[in-house]
């Protein structure tokens, strides 16, 4: 959007227009096309090309997050065009890149670039993504294309309790086992009923224990210490423990969330509660004036026992753990318990081919439960297929659109994102106003209404090609006749 400011020296007068497609032709006019002619022969097989993975084999914790460290080369000549990741590779076409896959939607990050560093993240692992990964480039050149072998190997892995009788006695001995070596020589953390025990980098715990009835264990890695392994009894089925439903949930900011647990008390239990574990004290949640209204239990004995937790807040984001009472134990309170991730809904623009971008509905955490997204434009509701993703080949956003673009998730559509727009409502004022005498100088500002906002004022004057300054304001000092004209400003937004 761009507003026309004309002023002259002595008298002073004033001009205000709007332009369109005006503004686009001046800066189309001030482009430059140059072409480089060059020749390059392209022997492939030579050295030069390399992909090299640190380490070749990783084991990982399920849930957790892992660096796929690699760096490469190519000869030089080429220049990189296209980077990816891929698993799968069919016969005559290119791999898919994991990035555009919908199943690592939000988990996965490239943190390389087109010059030598192929370092890629995935975070919340799941079991499925034990595979092979390998990295790929494509070059400007013809056939200048290379695949990395042979790929770094992930398995993934979850904890495990392994109780082993002593033939000897009466007690038994713990091992905290997993299907793969973990990488990094981890140290292991043991929990008895909930209660921090002891740690060591042995998988094994030091002590044998006792076949009673009453305790249950649990195991850990330190340094993921929220991704312990289930509690498990050394005798029978009826001893202490607790078993959360889900170790993290991520949900919309102001809507309703139930967080649930299972437990088995020994003896007849006489109280129950959630607390935060981020206080210095176990709190029973609904004794909390921050929750005040907000919270309420349902559920017995052996069955979910559910915290639910209306109109959530950023703030409620936190650990939360469930304890509970008999008449001679109380259940431990350093296990971890159920991470609740509290996220609003944004709209993030991104270039996609000339004059169009891509609209991606984004949170700070991964919703649970693979939510349908849902698409509104001018806040009317879009009947085309519902993604994540609003690709470019079905929306197009033009440089001076007046169309605004919002998502929600489906069953919450009253908590839509913020609509992000181009600028619009753009305007300029003068400073200082009324008669400019040569000599003088004088400030121009520019303002527009955008969301994202504007991150990008050039200002223009008629008929000259280039642009006479960037910035929200212009200042333009020792005025003389020659500075008379028609001036304006583009704004941009991303």
């Amino acid at each position: 959007m761009c507003q026309h400011f004309l002023f002259s020296p002595l008298p002073f007068t004033s001009l205000y227009c709007k332009v369109g497609d005006a503004t686009m032709a001046l800066r189309t006019a001030g482009s430059v096309l140059v072409v480089f002619l060059w020749s390059v022969t392209v022997v492939l097989g030579q050295d030069g090309w390399s992909v090299t993975y640190t380490p070749q084999s990783i084991c990982a914790l399920k849930w957790s997050t892992v660096d796929l460290t690699c760096s490469y080369t190519y000869p030089s000549g080429y220049t990189v065009t296209t980077t990816l990741w891929f698993t799968k590779w069919g016969t005559g076409v290119e791999p898919k890149d994991l990035g555009q896959d919908p199943e690592y939607a939000g988990r996965l990050v490239y943190n390389g670039d087109k010059k030598n560093d192929c370092t890629m993240t995935i975070t919340d692992l799941r079991e499925r993504d034990s595979a092979t990964y390998k990295f790929r480039l494509l070059t400007d050149q013809e056939g200048g294309k290379y695949t990395g072998e042979p790929g770094v190997t992930l398995s993934v892995t979850g904890l495990q309790v392994k109780v082993t009788p002593d033939q000897f006695s009466e007690h038994k001995t713990l091992t905290c086992i997993t299907t793969c070596t973990l990488t990094d020589n981890p140290t292991y953390i043991w929990y008895k009923n909930g209660q921090h025990l002891d740690e060591s980098t042995s998988p094994q715990y030091k002590d044998s224990v006792s076949s009673n009835y009453e305790d249950s264990y649990s195991c850990a890695v330190k340094g993921h210490e929220d991704l312990h392994s289930p509690a498990v009894c050394v005798q029978g089925q009826r001893c202490n423990r607790v078993t959360y439903t889900k170790r993290r949930i991520c949900v919309l900011k102001g809507s309703t969330v139930d967080i649930s647990c299972t437990y088995v008390g020994y003896y007849s239990t006489t109280s129950s509660f959630w607390f935060r574990s981020d206080k210095s004290t176990p709190e029973d949640l609904t004794r909390d004036p921050g929750y005040a209204g907000r919270v309420e239990y349902t559920g017995t004995y052996r069955g979910p026992f559910t915290l639910r937790i209306t109109d959530l807040r950023e703030e409620d984001s936190a650990e939360y753990r469930f304890t509970f009472k008999t008449d001679n134990f109380e259940w431990g309170h350093s296990l971890p318990g159920t991470t609740l991730s509290v996220t609003g809904l944004q709209v993030k623009v991104t270039p996609a081919a000339e004059g169009q971008k891509t609209l991606t509905c984004i949170t700070t955490c991964t919703l649970t439960d693979n939510p349908t997204y849902i698409w509104y434009k001018n806040g009317q509701r879009l009947d085309e297929p519902t993604s994540q993703q609003y690709s470019s080949n079905t929306l197009v956003v033009l440089g001076h659109s007046v169309d605004s673009y919002s998502c929600a998730v489906e069953h919450h559509e009253d908590l839509h994102s913020p609509a992000v727009y181009a600028p619009k409502n753009t305007s300029v004022s003068v400073s200082p106003s009324g008669e400019i005498v040569e000599g003088s100088s004088v400030t121009l500002t520019c303002s527009s209404d955008a969301n994202p906002p504007v991150d990008k004022y050039t200002w223009y004057k008629k008929n000259v090609t280039s642009p006479k300054a960037s910035g929200q304001s212009y200042i333009i000092t020792n005025i003389i006749s020659e500075d008379r004209g028609e001036y304006y400003c583009e704004a941009q937004n991303g």
